[in-house]
C-alpha cells in the first residue's frame, strides 16, 4: 500500500495542530489549574509576605471562652474590650463578630465606639433562614450608627478549596461593601456599575490574590480575656489597627491556606489582618486578564511549531525548555515586580508537549523513510556470498572439482553413497572429527552435518607442489554450519522488527561494502574515481603507494594536478585529456611514467548516480615490467643479430672455404672452427640458462645445501683452473640449508668461478669461503684478477654488457652471465655484493636465507 499521502512530515501545520489537538485533550482536566495554583503557592511560599507593625489580632480564644463564659457574651463585654482598647491608644478597631441582631446593650456598645471614633463592623450576605432569598445581615440600628465603617468578610475559595484571596468589593443591590481590611482603611462603599440588577444577586468586584505573611499564629495576637482584664497595654496597641474575632475551635470560620492546608486552618480575623497587612504594603497580587494567558499559549505553540521542524532533534529539547525557563521568568516578573499573576500553565503545557510530539512526528517519517528504504533494498539486485556452510553438500562436490581436478572423490549422506570415483566407503579414515579436514597423504577428508544429516567428502588431490598448499586453504574453509547462531528469537514488538530489519539491511549493505572495498584494494591496477568536476573522491592502495601520497591529501584534490606534479607533458596536456573525457564522454587511453615506472592510464566516463553528469573512472596499469621485457627483447635482438650472428657468418665462411680447396685442410682451420661453433653453443647456453632464471619460481624449491652446491660448482670449474695453474681454495665445512633450486644455484656459482679464473693472471689463487651470517648462507669469492672500474661497477650485472678491459685484453663474452647471477639470486630472496679495484682483484660476496633459521 502507497502511505506518501500521509502527512507525517514536521511541518509547522502537521506540529502545531498535533500540539493543539493534545492540548486541547489536556485542558478537558483540572491539570492546567492545578499546575497554576502550585506555582501560585510555590512562590508565595518561598517569599512570605512581612508582617505590617501596624496591627494586631485581639483573639476569642478558647482561653478567653473558659474565662468569661459561654459564646455570645453580653455586648457590655465588648464595650470594656473596645474602652481597654481606647485607653491603650488603639488608632482602628475591627471586628470580625457579627451584631446582627439587637441587645439591651447596644446602646453602651454603640456609646464605647462612639467614644473611640473609628470603629468598623462587619456586614455578612447570607439567607436569613432556609426560605429566604439572599440578603444583607447588617449589625443593629444602634451600633450601625456608631460604626465607622462598615466591611464585608467573605473570603473567596478558589476551585481546589484554599483560600488565596478575595473580592476587595462585595454587596448586592445598587451598593458594594468594601472588605473588612480596606474598611479599615478608610475606604467607603462604592456604587455598583451594574444596574437594573435584582436586590438579591451577590455583586463581586475587585478579586486579589493575598500573600500571606505565614501561617495561622504569625502576626501578634493577644487573648480577649487578658486584654480585658488586664490594665490598659499603650506599648502592644499604640497607633495600631486591633482585628478582633474569633479563633476558638467551632466558633468562627477556619480557611485552608497554602501555608497551612488542611493541617492547620487560619481564622477569617487572621486572614483579614493578613490582607490589610498586604494591602499597605501594595502587596496584593491581581490577576491577569483571561486572554492574557490565552494569548501567552497561543504565542508559545506558534512559535515552537515554526522553530521545531527546522531544528535538528537534539536542539529541539534544548529549544522545548528554553521556552519553558522564558515562560516562568515571565511569570515570575510579572508576579514579583507588577503583583500580577499570570497563569502560564497552558503555555507550560505546550513547550512539555512540544518535544515528544515533534520527536513523534520525526519518529514516524522516519519510520515511514526506513521502510521504504528497506522495501527497494529487499527489491534492488545485490551481490550474494553465501557461506559454505550453507551450500548443499552436492553443490560444494562440483565446485572442488572445478576447482582442484581431483583424480578421485567421494560424497556419502550418512550410509548412502551420493557420487564416487576411485573411491569407496573403505577408504575413509575412522579418526574423522565433523568438522575438520584430515588429510593422508594426497588424500583430504572431511565429515559435516546439515541439520541431522552428516556427510562426509573426500578427494585425492594431485601429488605436485600444489598439494600442500591446497590442504592448508581447505583447513582454513569451514563446512559445518552453526545452527545456534540461525536460531535467533523473533522480535514481538513491531517497532523492534524493523530495528532488526535494519540491522540486517545494514548489515548487508556493510558486508556488500566491504567486499567492494576489499575487490578495489586487491585489483592489480590502480583506480581512481572522480565526480563530474574531475576532482578524485576514491582512490585505491596502489595509487597511494606509487603516487607517494597519502590517502587523505588524495580525496579532493583535482586529478589533472595530480597527473600534472608526476609526469608534467605539454603535448597533449593532462587538462585536455580529463576535460574531453568529461565533455566528449569518450574513453583515453596515455602513457604515465611515475617515479622512473611506467604505466597505462585508461579514463573512462561513467555516469553518476541521481545526476545528469559523468564522472571518471581512471585504470592505472603497471607496464614496468612490460616495457622491461621490451627493451630484453630489443636487446636480445640486437645480441642475437650482432653476437650470435657473427660466429655463425664466421663459420659459414670457413666451410664454404674448406669446400672450394677440400684437400688443404690444416689443424689451425679446424681449430678455428670448432672455437666459433664452441663459443656460439657457450652462447645459446646462457640465453637458454637466463631464460629459466627469469621464469624461476618458489614451486621448484626444494631442500639443498649450500656447501655441497659450492663444491660441485668448483668441480666444474677446477679443469680450466687447472689449465692457468690456478688454485681453488674453499674453506668452509658447516652444512647450510636452503629452499631453493640447486641446479640453478650451482650454475650462478659456475659463472662466477669462470670468471674469476678467466680474469685472473696463471699461478693465482681463487678463494671460496662458505659460512653463516645471522640467518643467512653466505658464499664469499675472492680472485687477484685485473679488477673492475669504478665507472662500470653500477653497470656490472646489466645484461648484454661487457668491460671495456676485457674487450680490450681479447677476453669475449656474451655480457649475460653476471645477469644470470643477479637473476637467480634475487629469485631465491637473496643479495649480491662486489667489491673491486683494478689491478688488486675482485671480491664476489652471495647472501642467501637459511631454510629454517631457528636451527
Amino acid at each position: 500500500m502507497n502511505r506518501d499521502w500521509l502527512p507525517l512530515k514536521t511541518t509547522p501545520w502537521t506540529l502545531g495542530l498535533a500540539i493543539l489537538l493534545m492540548f486541547v485533550l489536556t485542558g478537558t482536566t483540572a491539570l492546567p489549574q492545578r499546575i497554576d495554583y502550585w506555582l501560585l503557592d510555590s512562590a508565595l511560599l518561598a517569599h512570605p509576605a512581612d508582617a505590617s507593625s501596624d496591627i494586631a489580632l485581639v483573639a476569642i480564644d478558647d482561653f478567653s471562652l473558659a474565662q468569661l463564659g459561654r459564646w455570645p457574651w453580653p455586648r457590655h463585654t465588648h464595650a470594656g474590650l473596645i474602652t481597654k482598647l481606647h485607653e491603650s491608644g488603639a488608632e482602628t478597631i475591627v471586628f470580625d463578630v457579627l451584631f446582627t441582631e439587637p441587645s439591651r446593650d447596644d446602646a453602651a456598645l454603640g456609646r464605647a465606639m462612639q467614644a473611640h471614633g473609628k470603629v468598623i463592623l462587619p456586614v455578612h450576605l447570607s439567607p436569613a433562614s432556609s426560605r429566604m432569598q439572599l440578603s444583607e445581615q447588617l449589625p443593629a440600628a444602634p451600633l450601625l450608627r456608631a460604626a465607622s465603617g462598615i466591611g464585608h468578610v467573605h473570603v473567596e475559595l478558589d476551585h481546589d478549596g484554599i483560600a488565596r484571596g478575595l473580592y476587595l468589593f462585595n454587596g448586592m443591590g445598587q451598593q458594594l461593601w468594601p472588605s473588612l481590611a480596606l474598611a479599615a482603611s478608610g475606604a467607603a462603599p462604592r456604587e455598583t456599575e451594574i444596574n437594573g440588577l435584582p436586590p438579591f444577586v451577590n455583586v463581586r468586584d475587585d478579586y486579589r490574590i493575598v500573600p500571606l505573611t505565614g501561617g495561622a499564629g504569625t502576626l501578634p495576637t493577644y487573648s480577649y480575656s487578658d486584654v480585658l482584664n488586664a490594665p490598659p497595654a499603650p506599648e502592644l496597641f499604640r497607633g495600631k489597627t486591633v482585628f478582633v474575632g474569633a479563633t476558638a475551635a467551632g466558633l468562627g470560620d477556619i480557611l485552608p491556606t497554602p501555608f497551612s492546608r488542611l493541617s492547620r486552618p487560619m481564622s477569617g480575623v487572621e486572614f483579614h489582618a493578613s490582607t490589610l497587612s498586604a494591602y499597605q504594603q501594595k502587596l496584593l497580587i491581581k490577576p491577569a486578564p483571561a486572554w492574557a494567558s490565552i494569548a501567552l499559549a497561543v504565542i508559545t505553540l506558534m512559535a515552537l511549531s515554526f522553530l521545531l521542524p527546522r531544528m535538528r532533534p537534539i536542539r529541539t529539547v534544548f529549544a522545548c525548555i528554553l521556552a519553558g525557563a522564558a515562560i516562568l521568568g515571565l511569570y515570575t516578573v510579572m508576579l514579583g515586580a507588577f503583583r500580577v499573576w499570570l497563569p502560564v500553565a497552558h503555555a507550560l503545557i505546550i513547550a512539555a508537549l512540544a518535544f515528544p510530539i515533534a520527536s513523534g512526528l520525526r519518529l514516524a517519517m522516519t519510520n515511514r523513510f526506513l521502510n521504504r528504504q528497506l522495501d527497494e533494498l529487499v527489491r534492488s539486485p545485490r551481490i550474494t556470498l553465501p557461506e559454505p556452510s550453507k551450500r548443499p553438500p552436492t553443490q560444494l562436490l562440483e565446485h572442488f572439482q572445478a576447482l582442484f581436478q581431483p583424480q578421485s572423490w567421494l560424497l556419502t549422506e550418512d550410509a548412502d553413497v551420493l557420487s564416487l570415483r576411485h573411491l569407496d566407503l573403505s577408504d575413509v579414515p575412522a579418526e574423522l572429527e565433523p568438522g575438520r579436514w584430515h588429510h593422508t597423504g594426497n588424500q583430504s577428508w572431511i565429515r559435516f552435518y546439515r541439520g541431522n544429516t552428516c556427510y562426509t567428502l573426500g578427494f585425492s588431490l594431485p601429488n605436485d607442489l600444489s598439494r600442500d598448499a591446497i590442504q592448508r586453504y581447505l583447513s582454513r574453509l569451514k563446512l559445518s554450519s552453526d545452527t545456534s547462531a540461525e536460531i535467533q528469537p523473533q522480535p514481538r514488538e513491531n517497532i523492534s522488527a524493523r530495528i532488526e530489519r535494519v540491522k540486517v539491511a545494514t548489515d548487508r549493505l556493510n558486508h556488500m561494502q566491504e567486499f567492494i572495498r576489499r575487490s578495489f584494494e586487491r585489483m592489480p591496477d590502480g583506480i581512481i574515481v572522480t565526480d563530474e568536476l574531475g576532482i578524485i573522491r576514491f582512490a585505491n592502495g596502489h595509487i597511494e603507494e606509487w603516487f607517494g601520497e597519502p590517502m587523505p591529501s588524495l580525496g579532493g584534490l583535482p586529478l589533472t594536478r595530480l597527473l600534472e606534479g608526476y609526469d608534467p607533458r605539454e603535448t597533449p596536456p593532462w587538462h585536455e585529456t580529463v576535460s574531453e573525457t568529461l565533455t566528449l564522454l569518450q574513453s583515453r587511453t596515455v602513457d604515465l611514467k611515475v617515479r622512473e615506472k611506467d604505466f597505462l592510464i585508461h579514463f573512462a566516463p561513467f555516469a553518476l548516480p541521481h545526476s545528469t553528469q559523468y564522472g571518471i573512472i581512471a585504470n592505472i596499469s603497471d607496464i614496468s615490467e612490460l616495457r622491461e621485457q621490451q627493451r630484453q627483447h630489443r636487446e636480445a635482438i640486437d645480441f642475437i643479430s650482432h653476437d650470435v650472428r657473427s660466429p655463425l657468418v664466421s663459420q659459414l665462411a670457413l666451410i664454404e672455404q674448406l669446400k672450394r680447396d677440400p684437400g688443404h685442410i690444416n689443424q689451425s682451420q679446424l681449430e678455428q672452427l670448432g672455437r666459433l661453433a664452441r663459443r656460439s653453443y657457450h652462447l645459446a647456453e646462457e640465453f637458454v640458462q637466463l631464460a629459466r632464471a627469469e621464469q624461476l619460481s618458489e614451486t621448484r624449491f626444494y631442500e639443498c645445501e649450500l656447501l655441497a652446491i659450492v663444491e660441485n660448482a668448483r668441480d666444474s670449474v677446477s679443469e680450466q683452473a687447472l689449465e692457468k695453474g690456478i688454485s681453488l681454495q674453499l674453506q668452509g665445512t658447516e652444512d647450510l640449508w636452503l629452499r631453493g633450486n640447486a641446479e640453478l644455484l650451482e650454475r650462478a656459482v659456475i659463472n662466477l668461478l669462470t670468471n674469476a679464473v678467466q680474469y685472473s693472471p696463471p699461478g693465482s689463487a681463487v678463494s671460496l669461503q662458505v659460512f653463516r651470517a645471522g640467518h643467512q648462507a653466505c658464499l664469499t669469492i675472492d680472485d687477484d684478477g685485473v679488477g673492475i672500474d669504478a665507472e662500470e661497477l653500477p653497470y656490472l650485472f646489466d645484461r648484454y654488457r661487457r668491460q671495456k678491459s676485457s674487450e680490450l685484453a681479447g677476453i669475449h663474452g656474451t655480457g649475460l652471465g653476471l645477469s644470470f647471477v643477479k637473476t637467480v639470486i634475487e629469485k631465491h630472496r637473496g643479495e649480491i655484493y662486489v667489491t673491486s679495484k683494478p689491478g688488486e682483484g675482485s671480491s664476489f660476496t652471495l647472501k642467501l636465507p637459511i631454510a629454517d633459521p631457528l636451527t
